[in-house]
C-alpha cells in the first residue's frame, strides 16, 4: 500500500503546516495550476449545492462547467457522513472572503 503511505504522509504534512500561508506554499509544490483550478472549482461546486439557491442546471450556466461536473459534486454530497455535511454546511454557511 505505497499509494495509501503518500496520501498519508500528505495529509500529516498539510496538517503541520499550521498556517494557510504555508500550507499554501506546500499545496503550490505538490499541485499544478489545473489541479488547483479543478480543486477551486469542485469547492465552488459544493459550495453552490449547499447553498441550495440555484438549481444544478443554473449552478452549470453560472459556473460555465459541464451538469456532469455538478453532478459528481452532488453524488458525492449524498454519500458523505452527517458529520462532515455538517462540517461543510458551517463552513460554507460562515465562510468570509475578506477574512482568509
Amino acid at each position: 500500500m505505497q499509494g495509501e503511505e503518500g496520501w498519508r504522509m500528505f495529509l500529516d504534512l498539510c496538517l503541520e503546516t499550521k498556517k494557510a500561508a504555508r500550507l499554501e506554499e506546500v499545496l503550490n509544490l505538490f499541485l499544478t495550476i489545473e489541479e488547483k483550478e479543478h480543486l477551486s472549482s469542485r469547492m465552488q461546486i459544493i459550495k453552490a449545492l449547499l447553498d441550495g439557491k440555484l438549481s444544478q442546471r443554473e449552478i452549470s450556466d453560472e459556473m460555465k462547467v459541464s451538469i456532469s461536473q455538478i453532478t459528481r459534486g452532488s453524488n458525492a454530497l449524498k454519500i458523505i457522513n452527517s458529520d462532515l455535511l455538517k462540517f461543510l454546511e458551517n463552513y460554507v454557511r460562515g465562510y468570509k472572503k475578506n477574512d482568509k
